[in-house]
């Protein structure tokens, strides 16, 4: 809710000489008033309009609060099989207005980036639904066996903040049932299409509520490039789907001796438990998608 204030001033006459009280006057903005914000990593502020030296989204002048745009799904077929052909269907509500928003702004190189996570965790999806005349979007997906799947959708209205809102579908068939996924801590390097990644932690020992830094070792270091506008993408997701992080690289540096290049990311876990981290990296045209499961304990 916002609350208003608003100050009157009267004129108030004096009976001995008929003048008017002064009326305070409102200072003018100035320069000095103005913050260029990144609307997506907001600790990155400046003085100048410009853009951010970590994601290369432009700078806005005195962002907005942020407020939440429900996204509403449509399915055809309404009801979910296992192995279907779905037609998905997007509509972004303005909060305000309670009307469809018809105007986006790109991020990464898209209007709608949209990540598609089942319950077990086996099936993991990073698309682009296409926008529509109308200002909704459209994704036609088969969902591989039964159960919960979670829609995480990535999108900037005109005028707001950028939005991660979270949807939840449920596909029928054989099997289905509504459980946790069992994850047990994997760290150990991976090789993917075309890159072998080590992953290392600082801490060691990641714990909820604190920054970790996770610093990613990509091998070969030639032919390493921006995928989607970033260097890297990450969705990091607890065993329960409730808490999901999508995130880009804080900073990337190539080691003296060029073997490797390393990609840092930075992140909160929120709670304890097993985190299932997607990381996409892209490789001389082929997008590299990595998995670990990272272990995460309160502090004691």
């Amino acid at each position: 809710m916002m609350w208003c204030i608003l100050l009157l001033s009267g004129l108030f006459f004096s009976a001995l000489c008929a003048q008017p009280a002064p009326t305070p006057s409102t200072p003018a903005t100035t320069q000095d008033d103005v913050e260029f914000v990144c609307p997506m990593d907001k600790d990155v502020r400046s003085k100048t309009p410009g853009k951010c030296p970590r994601c290369g989204m432009t700078l806005v002048a005195n962002l907005p609060d942020p407020r939440e745009f429900p996204v509403h799904i449509t399915t055809t077929p309404r009801v979910l099989e296992a192995n279907q052909d779905i037609e998905l269907e997007f509509r972004i509500e303005d909060p305000q207005t309670n009307r469809s928003v018809r105007e986006f702004v790109i991020m990464h190189e898209k209007l709608f980036h949209l990540f598609l996570v089942s319950q077990d965790m086996q099936f993991f999806r990073h698309v682009h639904p296409q926008i529509q005349p109308d200002g909704s979007f459209k994704l036609k997906v088969n969902f591989p066996h039964a159960g919960e799947y979670r829609v995480l959708s990535d999108f900037y209205p005109q005028g707001a903040t950028p939005q991660l809102i979270s949807n939840t579908l449920f596909v029928r068939g054989d099997g289905f049932k509504l459980e946790p996924a069992k994850l047990t801590a994997d760290l150990a390097p991976k090789k993917t299409e075309n890159l072998d990644i080590e992953l290392v932690t600082d801490p060691p020992q990641p714990l909820a509520g604190f920054k970790t830094l996770l610093f990613f070792k990509l091998k070969p270091n030639d032919g390493i490039e921006p995928y989607i506008g970033a260097w890297g993408h990450m969705l990091a997701a607890s065993s329960d789907l409730i808490d999901l992080i999508h995130t880009h690289p804080f900073l990337v540096t190539d080691p003296e001796n060029g073997a490797y290049k390393q990609i840092q990311f930075n992140l909160i876990f929120p709670r304890a438990g097993v985190y299932r981290v997607w990381t996409q990296f892209q490789r001389k045209g082929v997008v590299n998608t990595v998995v670990f499961n990272i272990p995460v304990k309160d502090l004691d």
